[in-house]
């Protein structure tokens, strides 16, 4: 299979030339191993190689030996190789030594140093549909912030292939699958991490059941600010709300697989006496987990606008986090007791921020717009900075600046 370009690729050179080695941390199956491959001189996979894990017990030199950058792939498997790699960097005085990948963020342990100076942290999530192919790719997530103007024609992406999208989701080994074989792998994706994986972070045994049964309940309520005693009560079911502590275990872990991932709430100074809402909203690392968790298929969820709007958002959040990583961008999100709320508020590390709404069909953009400028006229200005761009992301349509000065831009023109 011919390799897909990454939006971290340039990423990861930069990181390369000035760091001694490079962790890629992300969701299994989010294609860290191709994209690591790429630049290493040699490798070594640690989780399918015995003999290698082995070799580690008696010389770890004997698995970091090898041509520059080395690959050191599924490293969390055996966490001591850390302060070897660590070693190995201080020794060799010289960056581009080592590259990490690793679907698990292994428990701290005091035994292992901070890596400080000498690794640099490299987030890798599914594809989006620029990196799929399915972006038009004339709206510039960046330029955005530059001031570069928004215009698009209408893409190629009407809703029924939209949700085919959302189902299939950013996994490369399923971009040429069959929309019912995709589906299938999702599911079986879901299968793995209640059956196993969940159960090897931290090394504490896991209910499978509750476990599939809490990430039914996630699915259920993708891109909101569900509580954790909701999720309780709904993943419980009729034989009572599952135990708090073991909820919040179980969502750490999920967190610690990547498979997971909160968008936090964003903390702007106000000019006015509202209160802001702290709650992160709630995202699988793909909507199409969120879909797998609920069985879904295309018909469902186009019989089902609610639910579709909620895995469109998410869908949008994704590709945000992927754009929003190379400019040092996060993406929050923004709630007060007034009941005002945006879906997607993006900072950069400058101070420059953006906020977007995320709205499944073209009737929804005048509502967005609103809610838009009804949120800015919230935020103290003076200290805040005034916002580098109000855009509504959408489905589908044209790509354009209304006379307010909301921009439109529909999610299959968006590139980083």
């Amino acid at each position: 299979m011919l390799y897909q370009a990454r939006v971290v690729d340039a990423e990861l050179q930069e990181r390369l030339a000035a760091s001694g080695a490079v962790v890629i941390e992300g969701a299994k199956a989010s294609g860290k191993t191709a994209t690591a491959t790429r630049v290493a001189a040699s490798h070594v996979m640690l989780d399918v190689d015995a003999r290698a894990r082995q070799a580690l017990a008696v010389d770890p030199s004997l698995v970091l030996d090898g041509k520059r950058p080395r690959l050191l792939d599924e490293w969390q498997v055996e966490p001591s190789l850390w302060n070897q790699v660590r070693r190995a960097v201080d020794a060799a005085g010289a960056p581009g030594q080592f590259v990490l990948t690793g679907s698990a963020v292994p428990p701290d342990d005091a035994d292992r140093h901070s890596g400080a100076g000498r690794f640099s942290f490299l987030r890798m999530r599914p594809m989006t549909l620029f990196e799929s192919g399915i972006s038009t790719s004339v709206v510039s997530f960046a330029g955005l912030f530059d001031g570069d103007p928004v215009r698009a024609g209408e893409p190629d992406l009407d809703l029924p292939a939209l949700i085919e999208h959302i189902v299939i989701g950013g996994w490369p080994a399923q971009q040429d699958q069959p929309v019912s074989d995709a589906a299938r792998a999702a599911r079986d994706y879901l299968e793995q991490v209640r059956q196993v994986d969940i159960s090897r972070v931290g090394g504490i045994r896991r209910d499978p059941a509750r476990v599939g049964s809490l990430l039914a309940s996630l699915g259920r309520n993708v891109a909101t600010e569900v509580k954790n005693s909701v999720l309780a009560a709904d993943a419980g079911g009729t034989d009572g709300a599952l135990d708090q502590h073991t909820v919040a275990g179980y969502l750490d872990a999920l967190q610690q697989l990547m498979v997971i991932e909160d968008q936090r709430a964003w903390s702007p100074h106000l000019r006015s006496k509202a209160v802001l809402r702290k709650a992160p909203k709630r995202h699988f690392v793909d909507p199409s987990l969120a879909v797998a968790a609920l069985a879904a298929g295309p018909d469902r969820l186009l019989a089902d606008l609610n639910l579709l709007g909620l895995l469109f958002e998410s869908l949008v959040v994704r590709d945000l986090r992927v754009y929003s990583q190379p400019i040092n961008g996060q993406v929050l999100h923004y709630r007060d007791n007034y009941g005002i709320e945006v879906d997607a508020v993006v900072q950069l590390a400058d101070g420059r921020w953006a906020a977007f709404e995320i709205k499944l069909g073209a009737g929804m953009i005048d509502q967005g717009a609103k809610s838009l400028l009804r949120f800015v006229e919230q935020i103290d200005l003076d200290r805040a900075g005034q916002p580098t761009v109000l855009a509504v992301i959408c489905a589908t349509g044209y790509g354009y600046v209304r006379d307010d000065g909301v921009a439109v831009i529909p999610i299959g023109a968006l590139c980083p």
